[in-house]
């Protein structure tokens, strides 16, 4: 069991509707006047996205730990260069280099001149519960702050998804900091051996985005015999 405060969130998902002033109305706005204009141009609509939920949980100079988190990451981007490799077309590098897990992590670190730890994750079936765990375990070992950016988009059909629940039909961000004390939502986390079947990252993403929007108390989410949950203190 562990105690946090949700000090800032932000959220993008075109599936979400709602009057809360958290939530961005458009992933593929103005960017942040960090983002230089030659790295602008090597961000796909997803890591645009990331950048601008992400800026609203950033104090102005202030850098963070982070800790990303995201099922597929930028993988319609492979697809993309499977296709051009299947037509026998040279492959570019940069785009090589901007399709692996850990590439928006990269240009947000070089944006946002963050020597700090970042840590990037493909959680599987184990959802968004990795994240927070990482997350707490930079809070323990000293920082003040730690930012959680949870993040994916719909896979391509080429990709087999059933009868996996890992897919849902809209993007989504969500950007976190949270800290161990000070000001804003108080916050328990604790594992379960309860059993539950609540699918993989986004699914689980958009539930938890739900929660923080809604009036219950309390979330569990899971696969696998086990599961984790979140208690508004």
């Amino acid at each position: 069991m562990a105690d946090f405060v949700l000090c800032q969130w932000s959220a993008w998902t075109p599936g979400l509707v709602g009057r809360d002033n958290r939530l961005i109305e458009s992933g593929n706005g103005v960017l942040p006047e960090c983002v230089p204009k030659m790295l602008q141009r090597r961000l796909s609509p997803l890591s645009r996205a990331v950048f601008n939920v992400a800026d609203q949980c950033v104090k102005s100079g202030k850098t963070y730990p982070v800790v990303f988190s995201s099922a597929h990451g930028e993988i319609c981007k492979s697809l993309e260069m499977l296709k051009t490799i299947q037509a026998g077309d040279e492959l570019s590098p940069t785009a090589f280099s901007l399709s692996v897990h850990n590439a928006i992590a990269g240009l947000f670190s070089i944006a946002y001149s963050n020597s700090q730890e970042i840590t990037v994750i493909a959680p599987g079936l184990e959802g968004i519960a990795p994240a927070f765990i990482e997350a707490l375990g930079m809070l323990h070992e000293g920082a003040d702050e730690v930012l959680i950016i949870l993040y994916d988009e719909p896979i391509a059909d080429f990709y087999p998804i059933a009868p996996f629940n890992l897919d849902t039909a809209y993007p989504c961000v969500l950007a976190l900091r949270i800290a161990l004390v000070g000001n804003g939502l108080p916050l328990q986390f604790c594992y379960s051996t309860e059993s539950r079947d609540d699918g993989e990252h986004p699914v689980q993403m958009l539930a938890f985005l739900r929660f923080l929007l809604a009036e219950e108390r309390s979330l569990s989410l899971g696969n696998q015999g086990h599961s984790w949950t979140w208690h508004k203190k």
